[in-house]
């Protein structure tokens, strides 16, 4: 008796708050009850796992038996002979001394040096801020800038979006009828944002602002001049020769691209505190006319913002949160459609926003894989490895063969990190990165509670979902977690850090307020 069947599988990402779907085709034979749903069969699969991951010590482990009982019955005899040997090769001693000189300097001098994180804060909006759905729909109808059909069709996004009440949104939108976007209050916006979450950074680490030696801020889609970083040195009279940077125009994955660049100066400079900041600019990019393909992100987009504390100080190991592992950054802009994909345009009325192509799924799913391929090697075990490759070889070898149903060989992740910051850029997003990559709830139960709670906070959503991890008190020494984000160009970056300790949540956290609250159904 043989069957098989078919099941098509997408693989959902976003930018600007859009969902993507991504098709992959997958083959599944039934022939045989479904093995991975045994509970035998897991205990095997983890048993391997704790196999091949501790080969090399259990094939050490006899040599340093030999040589520990040797050294046992070493007689005082055999060291002199040992002593007399020695002094008659001199050379051979000064030979070997130099070389583990010279070798232990070259190691000290090119090692990378560990970046820790010491803390973050994210910016709690104040409750006059708060916009309701149907508040968020009777403002824009009152805006008068949208027709039936465009209203219709934001409802719609906002039912099925996976945000909650409690999320925020400028002062500006509050006003009857909700104001134009100048470029005061949308200053006023940045900086409320911004000042938020460094004054809650420096006054949980006691860290002095003169102490910073390198700021990095990035704002996607708003940047004014004089620029957001230079906003800030002049708000907190920061020393004069600071390394400040600013980025723009990079999308919901440039607080990753942030991280990346501030450790390549953190291998520099030594001794260094470095703050990034991320945030993004909802009054002065609200979209105020009737093409579909630019409402979304009025729909998910919210207010927020997050500040981090990084350092290369060895002293700073003791008292920070996590050390930087792994940063991996993907960019598909040499390809004119991934470049286009996501765009920033007018539309036939002269209106300023977002538009999304039609390759934007393919493009999307294609860095998505890229990335993930990429860091699989950098952080699975040796075990998940070897079955990949192996997967891999075998399809190979039998590309003909009708009989065998392949099925690419997935990676459990959930071997390598304890913990997952999915960008939460829509509701979609999260679902098909659930499915295809196997997590239970509670792995993305971050990510659905931050777009639940704050909405599309573009680059700082990861920020608000580590947080999440640290106010529910899951975060324990030695846990990995693994944050992935996706941003217009188009690219996919993820970052991975090791906890130092059992992290608490910082006073005055962006969940200090609501998190017993949570998690809550979303329907």
């Amino acid at each position: 008796m043989e069957s098989g069947s078919s099941a098509a599988q997408k693989l959902t990402t976003a930018h600007g708050g859009a969902a993507v779907a991504v098709g992959v085709q997958v083959h599944q034979s039934y022939k045989l009850p479904d093995f991975l749903l045994s509970v035998n069969l897991k205990y095997v699969k983890l048993g391997y796992h704790y196999l091949i991951s501790n080969l090399l010590t259990l094939s050490l482990t006899p040599l340093i038996a030999a040589v520990i009982f040797k050294a046992m019955h070493t007689t005082p005899d055999d060291l002199r002979r040992l002593c007399l040997d020695l002094q008659y090769n001199l050379a051979t001693i000064v030979t070997c001394s130099a070389l583990l000189v010279f070798g232990s300097t070259f190691y000290i001098l090119t090692r990378t040096r560990p970046v820790y994180l010491v803390d973050h804060s994210c910016y709690r909006p104040p409750d006059s801020l708060k916009m309701p759905g149907q508040m968020f729909l009777d403002r824009m109808r009152i805006a008068g800038c949208f027709d039936e059909s465009s209203l219709e069709f934001q409802r719609k996004i906002l039912e099925r979006s996976g945000l909650g009440d409690d999320t925020c949104l400028p002062e500006s939108m509050h006003l009857l009828p909700p104001g134009l976007p100048t470029m005061n209050a949308a200053r006023k916006e940045s900086e409320q944002v911004i000042f938020g979450a460094l004054d809650n950074l420096f006054a949980n680490t006691k860290i002095n602002p003169k102490e910073i030696g390198i700021l990095v801020v990035n704002s996607s889609l708003f940047n004014p001049t004089p620029s957001l970083s230079a906003t800030i040195v002049n708000k907190y009279k920061l020393r004069g020769n600071i390394r400040s940077f600013n980025l723009g125009g990079m999308g919901c994955s440039a607080g990753v691209i942030a991280v990346d660049l501030t450790k390549d100066l953190l291998q520099i400079h030594r001794n260094t505190y470095a703050v990034v900041v991320s945030t993004e600019n909802i009054t002065h990019n609200s979209y105020r006319g009737t093409q579909k393909s630019m409402l979304i992100p009025n729909c998910l987009f919210r207010v927020g913002g997050a500040a981090v504390l990084l350092s290369n100080k060895p002293s700073d190991r003791k008292t920070a949160k996590y050390k930087l592992l792994h940063i991996v950054r993907t960019h598909r802009g040499a390809d004119d459609k991934a470049y286009r994909c996501v765009y920033q345009e007018e539309d036939e009325g002269g209106k300023t926003g977002v538009n999304l192509s039609k390759n934007l799924m393919a493009i999307a799913g294609g860095a998505l894989k890229t990335n993930i391929t990429t860091l699989g090697p950098l952080v699975l075990p040796i075990s998940e490895q070897l079955l990949f490759f192996a997967n891999l070889v075998f399809n190979k070898l039998l590309p003909n063969n009708k009989k065998i149903i392949k099925k690419g060989y997935i990676p459990d992740f959930k071997l390598a990190v304890e913990h997952f910051c999915i960008h939460a850029g829509g509701r979609a997003v999260i679902d098909e990165l659930e499915k295809n990559l196997d997590l239970q709830p509670v792995h993305v139960e971050a990510s659905r509670m931050t777009l639940h709670r704050f909405g599309n906070t573009s680059s700082s959503s990861i920020w608000y979902e580590l947080a999440y991890i640290e106010a529910k008190k899951r975060m324990k020494k030695g846990h990995r977690v693994w944050q992935i984000a996706f941003g217009s160009g188009f690219k996919c970056n993820s970052a991975v850090w090791e906890a130092l300790r059992n992290v608490e949540p910082s006073a005055n956290g962006a969940w200090e307020d609501c998190i017993d609250m949570y998690p809550v159904k979303i329907v």
